[in-house]
């Protein structure tokens, strides 16, 4: 499955006469609304997506920061987007793949097939001289039909007892238990490995080419593998990357913000 689509095939794409839904998802932990910065410039047709509103649920601390949105939920807000059966859909944000692959990860567990990251996100876009529109867009809102399931999900309880690679994506300071900036304890889950997401792109904010990525992951053995960060938005993007070389990984969507606000056991190293 093609996993990033190109600034050169989107702009083609959106010329030809079955253009792609294109999705801003714009959001940084930082500038978690990205609707200011879409109103004054995205790419022409896009429609703005909010992370924390629609690509997530509001629960507990103990549901992790960014729990996964209902079924339901997802399917109006696909649809007010416009999106319909059978529609291809490209994601981008603004920074390094994060948000936009939160995105691209959720439209797959629901059934999307043809869900692509445009790699490099909003930068490249503009970086190659992509035209852009100002103001929100209006659409007629879609059809689509979800389903959920399409892609492997762990809950905290598959964490305790998983036997596969857990990987941690966060930086290796917060993984070492050096400091926690977000959540009630330092540290990662035992027996969990570090990879963090930062390396999987380059100063361009693009992917690493396949050979890199598949250096990268080269220590990772055969079977199941899982990741998490911090609220399983950042870990998606390590999903992305996995798949770009074949490799199939599952996610646990409450990350480090459910395990350590349920106050379950902690390495650091």
């Amino acid at each position: 499955m093609t996993v990033l689509m190109s600034t050169d095939k989107l702009r083609a794409a959106i010329g030809s006469g079955s253009p792609p839904r294109v999705l801003d998802v714009r959001w940084t932990l930082a500038e978690p609304d990205g609707r200011p910065a879409y109103l004054e410039a995205h790419i022409p047709g896009a429609v703005y997506v909010s992370l924390d509103d629609e690509l997530a649920a509001h629960g507990a601390p103990t549901d992790g920061r960014h729990p996964l949105p209902t079924l339901e939920a997802l399917q109006e807000a696909a649809r007010t987007w416009g999106v319909n059966n059978g529609d291809a859909v490209v994601v981008y944000d603004g920074d390094v793949g994060y948000a936009a692959a939160r995105a691209w990860w959720l439209l797959r567990h629901a059934g999307i097939e043809d869900a692509r990251i445009l790699d490099g996100g909003f930068g490249s876009w503009l970086a190659e001289g992509g035209e852009t529109s100002a103001g929100a867009q209006v659409i007629e809102h879609g059809n689509i039909e979800l389903s959920w399931g399409h892609m492997g999900v762990l809950g905290v309880d598959d964490v305790r007892g998983y036997d596969g690679v857990l990987v941690d994506a966060r930086a290796p300071e917060r993984y070492r238990g050096e400091t926690e900036p977000l959540d009630p304890k330092a540290g990662h889950i035992p027996g969990a490995i570090n990879l963090p997401t930062a390396a999987n792109v380059g100063p361009d904010g693009r992917f690493l080419a396949p050979a890199e990525l598949n250096a990268r992951f080269a220590e990772l053995p055969a079977g199941p593998i899982a990741v998490y960060c911090g609220s399983g938005v950042s870990a998606a993007q390590e999903i992305a990357a996995l798949e770009i070389v074949g490799r199939t990984a599952a996610l646990y969507p409450g990350s480090w913000s459910q395990w350590s606000n349920l106050d379950l056991p902690v390495d650091t190293v």
